[in-house]
């Protein structure tokens, strides 16, 4: 029998035909099923790189229409060995998928024909097995250009004697998925496609079982998933581990190491033999960001955790409160900040990108703030806005049709629900002060947040200000930048010796924001904030000790399109 696969529609429609005894064509929609329930028993091998899956699975029909077929993905270095409903094998053609969702850039796809359809909303179990290798794999990287070393800095997930990681969907499809073509090369083709995997799957659950084999000569190393320990029951050279079940709202991730581990009250740090010095390091840094965190964000749901990996070049990464970070080689300011971000993620919980990731940068300029002063923190979320004005600039028009996709209550892009998520909290604090914002995250319950109003409400109940003007620009809608510059200034003496200085500032972007002000004059300095709406000007008064010199507008805390017109010199016959 052999297989052609036609591809008619990169999002949900696929066709298949299948030549053979008989022939037929069969619509395929990728993402029609999700997948609720995982029962895996895994064997896994490093010093062969393998891993054999055997286990269960549950589908749920998320269409409207009765479903015959099924798409079941895993990596393409993997290969489907049985698929079963009721002990019977089922027929199913496999096929490599080119998508990178996977580290190789593709994969092993099988296409199942179900014993019976499958109505909407009903479920189906399904017996599976497959196995094969788990190395090294950046080629999805390496084939649109990135420089070998930095591709495989970012994909490190693998089976090996020394380390094991992997992360899951977006990384390495070591569970089966079911997903459409994801593409890096096409704009935010794999986040699209992982935000909706995930919004599938947010109340999947994994159970997993780990049977381990090692040389006899090592330790048996510790399982974890998520950064929960799988308790183990150990032979001479093998480890059968039951991990905690898990819901699929993180990408499950397991690692095998032989870690060590430094408890604080604050965090748990695991750490790998000759990184002793920079994991005491790292736990006593995070020990001391810890009432900084608590203040704002309240006491943690669930302990910090944090898991060294071998290469200090590689890039961390995050699942829920599990940090995986290299610790070696870390600045102290480097410690500080990646355990901010961690004690946030512990303490606050919110399934809404914008306020979990953007609170938890957040956190990063106040940690900053805290140990360097202001200067410092509006310095780190300038690195930032660097990143969010070329954003912007790339996506400048037309703004009508991207302004709800791209606002932050909907967006999918790292860049916008991290970076400009960190700025708009900041500004949030300068306009209604810290107090109050505590208030309102104190407030927050996630299991209340039902539509996307529901955390700026709480924000407006703690402020007199009418605050809908920016949460219309910066939150519900991606309306662009502001774009401050003084159209005009003029001082005269007052008959009290001091000068009475008059500013007129223009926004000419499409975003609004309160700016803060510095008029400069000898012997000192004054700030004044001003509120300024997309498209308008706005008019202030200053009184100054001696005649004033020159205006700065805005201290980097206020994300801009253009910067290069805020600073002004008041003309001398204007003084």
């Amino acid at each position: 029998m052999k297989s052609l696969a036609m591809k008619f529609s990169v999002r949900v429609l696929g066709v298949l035909c299948v030549l053979g005894g008989g022939s037929f064509c069969f619509a395929l929609d990728r993402e029609a099923f999700s997948i609720t329930n995982y029962d895996l028993n895994l064997q896994i091998d490093p010093a062969q790189h393998r891993l054999g899956v055997r286990g269960k699975i549950t589908l749920r029909n998320d269409t409207s229409t009765p479903q015959r077929n099924a798409a079941l993905q895993i990596s393409s270095s993997l290969d489907w060995r049985s698929i079963k409903s009721g002990d019977k094998p089922l027929q199913f053609l496999t096929q490599p998928y080119t998508s990178d969702i996977d580290h190789t850039g593709a994969l092993a796809e099988a296409v199942v024909t179900l014993p019976r359809a499958v109505e909407p909303h009903a479920t189906l179990e399904l017996e599976i097995g497959y196995e094969g290798v788990i190395l090294p794999d950046a080629t999805r990287l390496t084939r649109i250009g990135t420089p070998d070393d930095a591709a495989l800095s970012s994909d490190w997930d693998q089976i090996s004697p020394g380390f094991t990681a992997l992360r899951g969907a977006g990384y390495v499809a070591w569970y089966p998925i079911a997903t459409d073509v994801a593409n890096l090369s096409e704009g935010d083709s794999l986040f699209e496609v992982l935000a909706r995997w995930k919004a599938r799957e947010a109340g999947s659950k994994m159970y997993a079982l780990v049977t381990l084999t090692w040389d006899e000569e090592f330790k048996p190393p510790e399982i974890l998933m998520n950064g929960m320990r799988c308790s183990t029951g150990h032979e001479s050279s093998s480890a059968t581990a039951e991990c905690p079940p898990q819901t699929l709202r993180d990408a499950p991730t397991l690692v095998i190491a032989d870690y060590q581990l430094l408890e604080r009250p604050a965090i748990d740090v695991r750490y790998l033999r000759g990184h002793d010095a920079a994991a005491a390091a790292f736990a006593d840094t995070a020990q001391k960001a810890a009432p900084l965190i608590s203040d704002w964000f309240g006491t943690e749901r669930e302990k910090a955790k944090v898991a060294d990996l071998p290469n200090p070049d590689t890039a961390p990464y995050e699942s829920g409160a599990l940090l995986l970070s290299p610790l070696s080689d870390q600045s102290s300011t480097q410690a500080g900040l990646a355990a901010a971000h961690q004690l946030t993620h512990a303490s606050f919980l919110s399934f809404r990108p914008w306020i979990e990731e953007g609170l938890a940068h957040f956190a990063q300029a106040l940690y900053l703030e805290q140990q360097k002063g202001r200067p410092a923190a509006i310095d780190y979320m300038g690195l930032h806005r660097s990143a969010l004005t070329t954003l912007e600039e790339r996506t400048v028009a037309p703004r009508s049709d991207d302004a709800t996709t791209h606002s932050l209550v909907n967006t999918i892009n790292e860049e916008l629900y991290r970076s400009k998520a960190m700025c708009v909290w900041w500004m949030l604090r300068d306009m209604i002060d810290d107090s109050a914002l505590k208030k309102a995250l104190a407030a927050y319950r996630p299991e209340d947040d039902k539509d996307p109003t529901y955390m700026p409400r709480l924000i407006a109940a703690q402020t007199q200000r009418e605050l809908s003007w920016f949460f219309d620009d910066w939150v519900y809608h991606d309306r662009g930048l502001p774009d401050f510059t003084v159209e005009s200034a003029f001082s005269r003496k007052t008959a009290n010796d001091t000068f009475l200085l008059t500013v007129t500032l223009e926004n000419l972007g499409t975003a609004g924001a309160e700016v803060p002000v510095v008029v400069k004059f000898p012997g000192g300095e004054l700030m004044k904030r001003i509120e300024v709406r997309a498209k308008s000007k706005g008019t202030f008064r200053l009184e100054t000790p001696t005649a004033p010199e020159q205006i700065i507008v805005n201290d980097g805390s206020v994300p801009e399109s253009d910067v290069t017109n805020n600073t002004f010199k008041i003309p001398e016959t204007t003084r």
